[in-house]
């Protein structure tokens, strides 16, 4: 049995592949199916996006997939960047444009309002339709300057303040324990084992 990961990128392949490979399925991505179409993600939520790519990547390769879409969401920005987290400072902005907009953006709040939350939305589905949708949640504080050199996105900012690390500083081990794409990924899993008992 092979699940598609509905992404291609390469950090979000290697965190999932690592959380997933338990199921003992076949990892498959979109770097495997170079015609895929691209999808747009134009939703209003992290939800729509994730069930929008699930379904046309379903469709397309006739495998059981599983999309994502995630980012930041900062409590005194209401919510910002959000959606446009990957997008955060133009359509083909890098990781270091978006985090530096961010800080630009938090420069005059003091360390009490720079609360923040990383949201994953899951979607998982199969040629048919839609499986199951799933989402993780993580607190955390926006840091003044990056911190660390592993991870991708805003991780060199975003601190678990129990961790007193920023996820750009944590291990891949404890990262996918306790963020927001592992809780995600948690439920997901369950789903998709439940799934395909159905199969047998």
């Amino acid at each position: 049995m092979e699940l598609l990961l509905a992404t291609r990128n390469k950090n979000k392949i290697i965190e999932m592949s690592a959380f997933l490979k338990r199921l003992g399925l076949k990892i498959r991505t979109l770097e495997d199916f170079p015609d895929a179409p691209d999808v747009v993600e134009d939703g209003k939520s992290f939800e729509e996006n994730a069930i929008k790519k699930a379904l046309a990547c379903a469709k397309y390769t006739g495998l059981l997939t599983l999309a994502d879409d995630s980012g930041l969401m900062v409590d005194a920005l209401s919510g910002a960047p959000g959606v446009n987290s990957h997008r955060y400072a133009g359509p083909k902005a890098t990781d270091f444009e978006n985090n530096m907009k961010l800080l630009d953006q938090m420069k005059n709040l003091d360390a009490s309002r720079r609360t923040a939350k990383f949201v994953c939305c899951i979607a998982v589905a199969n040629k048919d339709g839609i499986i199951r949708t799933i989402t993780g949640k993580c607190d955390g504080i926006i840091l003044t300057e990056p911190r660390g050199r592993e991870g991708f996105g805003y991780d060199p900012l975003f601190m678990k303040a129990d961790y007193k690390k920023t996820f750009a500083e944590l291990s891949l081990e404890i990262k996918n324990r306790i963020s927001h794409r592992a809780m995600a990924l948690e439920k997901a899993s369950l789903a998709i084992e439940s799934h395909l008992l159905t199969l047998l």
